[in-house]
Formats: structure tokens, C-alpha cells, sequence
């Protein structure tokens, strides 16, 4: 990991994003970008200065999206790691995505407003798309506190498809963090089977990683793999909640438009999303 991206509102759970963004910049001795998205009336890029009087709150509110990058600025910098602010005047979310590939983040680390109030905050709903269109793992922080380095990891899959992708993902951090991986598998077939069979698929999917050391396995019978997901962290400890995406058939592509989106927004613990 060489690059760390962090897109930010400023807000709280944007604010716990970039503590995590500074402390994974730490371990893996990375780079770490903070971006911040402003919305403008007009192109600002072409608005010559004089025009800009025009649009005092507009310069008020970019004036604090500066001072607030600088902050982010120096918290990095007070931890001896490069870094790089972006402030851009649009409200696209493809514009953090292309942003992200001209640089060539590995990662991207965010909050989300989830969907508390009478309409989900625009930032919010950037994650969302954020969440489902990255080609990088992505973070998204909510509500909890986050503890780092991450102790427990939960992965969390059907293991019928090809998942090796996103898991050595999970592998990185978890040797990184020391943390103990949990694999969980959600069964929401009508036909349940008991636990023993239902560990069967993780089983086969761990004789592609015979070194690793530090896991356990698990099943849960579901109606539902958010259900399943929900259940489970009841009853055992988790730091970070971890999700593959893509999105064609099967229990992925419900994993993709219900699952990470959904799990993002109404989990407390923080999440991440591998796109396979």
C-alpha cells in the first residue's frame, strides 16, 4: 500500500476516517491524500477573481475547506508522513473515483452520514456510489469509535464464488495489524444445512492459503446475509466488517447493491469493500 485516500466532508465520521487514513499511512509507511468535494454555484475554475465577490458564501465556504485541509495537512505531517490536500469544485462522485486513478491510491478510507435524518446528507450518498464503482478497497467509517490496528476481521462471503482476491486483501491487513480473521459464511438457502456441511465451502476455499495461521471459520442460517450479518456480531467481537463486491449474478451482486451499501450505512463498526 503507497497511497491512502481519504475524501472527506469534515464531518465526525470523516474525521474518525482521517485519524484511520493517518494511522494506516503509518503502518504501511504510505502516502495519504485528503480530497474534499465542494459544491458551486458556477465553474469556479473559470470564474476570473472579481467575479468571485459575487459568491460570498461560496468564498466562505471554500475559505474553511481550506483551513480544514490544512489541519488534516498538518495531523500528517505531525506524524512524519507525505501528504497532499485536493480541494475540487464539483459534486461529482466520479470525480474522487478518476482523482483516485490519476493517483494511483491503493485504498480509499471515508465516513458516511448513514441515513439518519428526514434525507441522506449528498456526501452520504456519495459513498454509496463510491462503495459500489471503486476498483480499490474501500473503508467507509461510521458511528463506533475504530479501533486500530484492528484485532478482530470479519470476512464475510457465501464461498461458492471465487473470492481469493479480495481476501488476500484482508490477509495484508490483518498481518499488518496482527488481527485474527473470522470467516463467516452466511447459508440463506431455504435447504439449510447443519454446521459442520455448511463449513465445507470455507474449508475448500482455505486450501488456497495453507499458510495461514491466525482464523476460524463460521456459519450462520440466514433469510437473509445482512440478518446473518447482524446475528453474528452479537455474539462475537469485530474491529472491521469485510465485504467483496462485483456485480453480476448471485449472492455477490446481492452483495453489491443490499449488502455493502447496506451494511456501509447501518453498521456502526467500520466496513470495507473489495471489489473482485
Amino acid at each position: 500500500m503507497k497511497n491512502i485516500l481519504v475524501p472527506t466532508d469534515f464531518s465526525e465520521n470523516c474525521n474518525k476516517a482521517a485519524d484511520l487514513g493517518v494511522e494506516m499511512a503509518k503502518l504501511y509507511n504510505a502516502e495519504i491524500h485528503f480530497f474534499h468535494l465542494i459544491h458551486t454555484p458556477v465553474d469556479w475554475v473559470k470564474l476570473d477573481k472579481l467575479k468571485e465577490k459575487r459568491y460570498p458564501k461560496t468564498l466562505k465556504e471554500i475559505g474553511s475547506a481550506k483551513s480544514a485541509l490544512r489541519e488534516l495537512e498538518k495531523k500528517a505531517e505531525k506524524e512524519n508522513l507525505k501528504c497532499r490536500t485536493f480541494l475540487e469544485y464539483q459534486i461529482e462522485t466520479t470525480n474522487i473515483l478518476k482523482h483516485s486513478g490519476h493517483f494511483h491510491h491503493d485504498f480509499i478510507i471515508t465516513g458516511s452520514s448513514g441515513t439518519k435524518g428526514t434525507a441522506r446528507e449528498l456526501f452520504g450518498s456519495n459513498v454509496e456510489k463510491i462503495v459500489r464503482k471503486s476498483d480499490v478497497p474501500v473503508i467507509v467509517v461510521k458511528e463506533d469509535e475504530v479501533s486500530f490496528p484492528f484485532k478482530n476481521i470479519v470476512f464475510v462471503s457465501d464461498f461458492m464464488e471465487d473470492v481469493s482476491g479480495a481476501f488476500e486483501h484482508v490477509i495484508s491487513i490483518a498481518k499488518k495489524c496482527n488481527a485474527h480473521i473470522r470467516l463467516l459464511r452466511i447459508n440463506t438457502q431455504t435447504d439449510t444445512n447443519s454446521i459442520a456441511a455448511g463449513l465445507n465451502p470455507i474449508k475448500r476455499f482455505l486450501e488456497k492459503f495453507p499458510d495461514l495461521k491466525n482464523y476460524s471459520m463460521y456459519v450462520n442460517n440466514e433469510p437473509s446475509v445482512e440478518t446473518g450479518i447482524n446475528t453474528f456480531l452479537r455474539h462475537e467481537p469485530a474491529d472491521l466488517i469485510a465485504l467483496s463486491t462485483h456485480g453480476s449474478t448471485g449472492f455477490l451482486s446481492l452483495f453489491s447493491k443490499s449488502i455493502a451499501e447496506g451494511v456501509a450505512n447501518h453498521s456502526a463498526l467500520p466496513v470495507m469493500t473489495i471489489k473482485i
